[in-house]
């Protein structure tokens, strides 16, 4: 089983996810626009959207709302994101302000409504850890969006921390411990060079899957834990998008590591 997708990011859309692995909830794409380009999302009836500005700034059209000159970091590791909820069944055009990077994310989903924005400002940010599984966490659409299925926010690890860790899983129902949510991690690395380690494994060890993680890998986690480590000297960045029939963000540490906590 590979869960690991390397592709190259062309110019314009470029889909990554659609099927694959175990993943059958979400969708992701990335698209990269020069300034003054655009971009047409046509009306989903079946499937909510989550625009996060990666990088740049740009314009969005969704129906009778205009979200002008939104987005402006550089890079993912230079403050909080902006992002578009967008519920199912509307379309939107984005145009570039700049040099621009968005995830483009869908989820089944049939819910109606209106288009909400997320500003930087709006982004629940947590530090998490301690020792050397320190991490920051900015939540993006969580419980701030009446979403239906999807889960959205950002992960940094500085230089040769773990996140993830203690390593949890989130693939049962089983409420209140647990609730199942399929995943996906969208890596950005700083230096560009750099690498991360990101390990996925089940119980039974019957899934036991490490991969070396570069700039703009994606990797599917559809069951299992699933710590992440940065490699010494360089910051590691994943865009997190989770989606599940229970939207509710309950996790279950492995039983084998969780009293790290205690030290």
């Amino acid at each position: 089983m590979n869960l690991k997708i390397r592709q190259k990011l062309e110019k314009g859309y470029v889909s990554i996810i659609e099927g694959k692995e175990g993943i059958k909830l979400i969708h992701l794409g990335i698209l990269r626009l020069k300034k003054g380009e655009r971009f047409d999302g046509p009306p989903l009836n079946d499937r909510e959207t989550a625009l996060v500005i990666l990088s740049g700034s740009c314009d969005i059209f969704c129906g009778a709302e205009h979200f002008l000159k939104i987005g402006d970091r550089a890079t993912v590791f230079e403050g909080p994101a902006t992002a578009l909820y967008i519920p199912a069944g509307n379309g939107y055009r984005i145009i570039a302000n700049s040099g621009l990077e968005v995830a483009i994310i869908t989820a089944l989903a049939q819910k109606r409504g209106n288009p909400v924005l997320i500003k930087p400002d709006q982004v629940k940010i947590e530090k998490r850890g301690k020792d050397n599984y320190r991490r920051e966490i900015h939540n993006i659409m969580v419980n701030n969006i009446g979403a239906e299925t999807l889960l959205v926010g950002e992960t940094f690890n500085e230089s040769g921390q773990w996140s993830s860790y203690p390593p949890h899983k989130h693939d049962e129902d089983n409420l209140p411990q647990e609730a199942k949510l399929e995943e996906v991690y969208f890596y950005k690395v700083y230096p560009e060079q750099g690498f991360g380690i990101q390990r996925i494994y089940s119980a039974d060890k019957q899934l036991d899957e490490v991969y070396v993680v570069e700039n703009n890998d994606v990797v599917l986690i559809p069951k299992g834990y699933h710590p992440v480590v940065a490699a010494p000297a360089y910051k590691l960045y994943y865009l997190w998008v989770l989606a599940g029939e229970k939207r509710i963000m309950t996790t279950r540490e492995d039983p084998q590591h969780s009293w790290v906590t205690k030290l």
